[in-house]
């Protein structure tokens, strides 16, 4: 069975369906529980026809996250510590695990020693189905696959990292420091296949 940390968003679900012919694919959406995105996350998994599963990641990581994003005024860094937290807890019951990483994301991002750490510490196999494909290429892929809603990332409800971190930074900082860390940026939500 194939594990694929799914967002809701286009990157994951097109992952998704590039292991689809070769694995049992189950999405799987962690949650530090300051918000509910379970429920974003088993709609947009609904819409592919795709198993769902939320699973529960540790609230300290989230928190170390956030405090990592406003020391650094960006939340790359943030974001790539619960991206791996998030592989290493999926990784702890899969046989194989995936994200929806691309050749050119700046974060998250799996290089090669820590793909094969994941690998040898969970005894698993790391994927990562979009890792040669440019945002271009994705694009492209998805136009053909996928109907997807985009806009803001305020306004697009999904069951990823940003989310729950957008609240937390909120919560603990102000929502001025949303504006202050997170740059403006557009997100989608798959909604089905073509």
């Amino acid at each position: 069975m194939a594990r694929v940390l799914f967002s809701g968003g286009k990157d994951s679900a097109l992952s998704a369906l590039l292991l689809e012919p070769f694995y049992d694919v189950t999405l799987v959406s962690g949650t530090f529980g300051i918000r509910d995105t379970a429920a974003e996350g088993r709609a947009a998994a609904e819409a592919l026809g795709l198993p769902f599963e939320a699973v529960e990641l540790d609230r300290e990581v989230a928190e170390a996250a956030v405090e990592r994003m406003v020391a650094d005024g960006y939340p790359s860094g943030g974001i790539q510590l619960v991206h791996e937290h998030a592989l290493e807890t999926v990784a702890e019951t899969a046989d194989v695990v995936a994200d929806g990483t691309r050749r050119d994301d700046r974060a998250p991002t799996v290089d090669r020693p820590l793909a094969q750490s994941i690998e040898d510490r969970f005894g698993v196999d790391y994927v990562a189905p979009l890792s040669g494909y440019g945002r271009g290429a994705v694009d492209d892929l998805v136009e053909r696959e996928l109907s997807v809603e985009t806009g803001p990332s305020e306004s697009i409800p999904k069951a990823d990292y940003e989310t729950e971190l957008r609240a937390l930074l909120a919560g603990e900082h102000g929502p001025s420091a949303v504006d202050e860390v997170f740059p403006d940026h557009e997100q989608s939500r798959v909604v089905g296949r073509r």
